[in-house]
């Protein structure tokens, strides 16, 4: 069984999901204009941990696990006018060094697009 802190009740519960055959999980994901810090780390190391937990408690296929990878931000066209380049070449970049460190740490590297869905692709042009 698992258990997880209740912040509201300030007491552990047990994980009783709505349909255990279909659970959802919904982390957001870096904004990729520079390398990741420990702070960037955090999220991936402990969402990636409880989602191996859900897998190994309710079954390999019972958990839809999204993320995604903010790549519009001011800090991502400042990092691509600083260097002249179209801010798809900064994100594109920070993007591969943050999976390969995730991937480094120890992170399971999902890459089926309901994973990392991009916040510009939400736009259009």
């Amino acid at each position: 069984m698992i258990r997880l802190h209740d912040t509201m009740t300030r007491e552990k519960r047990p994980f009783v999901p709505f349909n255990p055959q279909r659970i959802t999980m919904y982390v957001c994901g870096p904004t990729v204009y520079g390398r990741a810090h420990i702070g960037n780390a955090r999220p991936p190391v402990i969402f990636d941990t409880l989602a191996r937990l859900i897998r190994h408690e309710f079954g390999p296929n019972s958990l839809v696990y999204a993320r995604n990878v903010t790549d519009v931000d001011d800090k991502i066209i400042a990092a691509a006018e600083a260097e002249g380049v179209d801010p798809s070449v900064i994100t594109e970049r920070y993007e591969r060094f943050y999976l390969d460190d995730m991937g480094a740490l120890g992170v399971t590297r999902r890459t089926s697009p309901r994973m990392r869905r991009r916040k510009s692709r939400r736009w259009s042009q």
